[in-house]
Order: C-alpha cells, then structure tokens, then sequence
C-alpha cells in the first residue's frame, strides 16, 4: 500500500517520533523512506531580497542539512530499511508538497510542531498547510 514514505524533519522530539512511526509502516509495507530536511531562508518565508538578508552559504545549508538529517537518525535503527535523505532550500510547506509529487509519494509522516523560524508557529503552520494540500495521505504525529 505505502511504498514510498516522505518524512519531513528539523531534528526536533517531534521529528525524531515522526521517523520512528515512518519506520514501523516502512517495515510493514517494505517501504522506503525519504527523509527531507528544508533549509528554509528570510526569502523564502518574507520575500526579502539579499540586500536585507544574512548571506547563508550553500555548504552552510549543506552542511546544516546534514547535521539535522543525522540528528533525526542519530541511536534509531534502521532496521534494513532504505532512507533516501534529501536537503532542499526553499519554504518547507511548498518543497514538502513539491517533494510528494516528484518522490512518487504515498505517505507524508511529520511532526506536529516543529521549531522554525518562529517556534511554536510551526501544527505548526507547516503542518497544517501539507495536510491541507497533499495529493496523497498525511499523518501526523505527536
């Protein structure tokens, strides 16, 4: 039923729990998982042009992206299940919507709360923005 599972993460608890479920349905399906960290920036959220932004390298957002992805798997086994781990910059509702059309996905597993740029902000707006939108089912985990 579910062959490709999208879990979208910032490394947060809720994240962290969000994965541990993608993983029991991956198990049971024989799923893979793609675990996606957005590297959200001021243009993406406010439309800001660099003259009024902090200059973010893009090793930086690399860089950060795969601290956060290795922090979301950090002491969880795998269990043999593939994890296709992807770090995009843009807004995370958009890449997340953008992503469960590209990656061919059948389930979007997310945290309930995240901590964006505005923490607590995020059933959390982001949240509630996939699960509105979504071409295919969204669960979300608290």
């Amino acid at each position: 039923m579910f062959k490709r599972i999208l879990v979208a993460t910032d490394a947060s608890e809720y994240s962290r729990r969000a994965f541990k479920t993608a993983l029991e349905f991956a198990q049971k399906f024989q799923a893979e998982i793609v675990l996606l960290f957005v590297a959200y920036t001021p243009e993406a959220y406010w439309g800001y042009n660099s003259a009024y932004s902090i200059e973010i390298t893009l090793e930086e957002i690399e860089e950060r992206g795969k601290l956060t992805l290795e922090a979301t798997l950090e002491g969880i086994n795998t269990q043999n299940i593939p994890v296709k781990k992807k770090v995009i910059q843009g807004h995370p509702s958009t890449i997340i919507l953008e992503e469960v059309v590209t990656e061919n996905i059948d389930l979007v597993v997310m945290g309930s709360h995240g901590y964006g740029p505005i923490a607590g902000a995020v059933l959390g707006s982001v949240s509630q923005r996939v699960l509105r939108r979504a071409t295919c089912p969204v669960l979300i985990v608290k």
